[in-house]
């Protein structure tokens, strides 16, 4: 879900580039895509140290 929310903004950025909207406009856009990229980060982090929790716990 996060991905397509993602991609979906990655595009109206690109739109928004493309058709040159207002400057404003196209930094808006590249904050929120940024907050979306960075939430992305950490729940991928937070899986991988998950992941490594749960096998130091099988090693033991």
């Amino acid at each position: 879900m996060l991905e397509e929310e993602i991609c979906k903004l990655r595009e109206k950025l690109n739109n928004s580039i493309v058709n040159g909207e207002d400057y404003s406009v196209t930094y808006k856009i590249s904050v929120e895509l940024d907050e979306l990229i960075a939430q992305y980060y950490r729940k991928e982090s937070l899986k991988k140290q998950q992941n490594r929790s749960e096998d130091v716990f099988l090693i033991k």
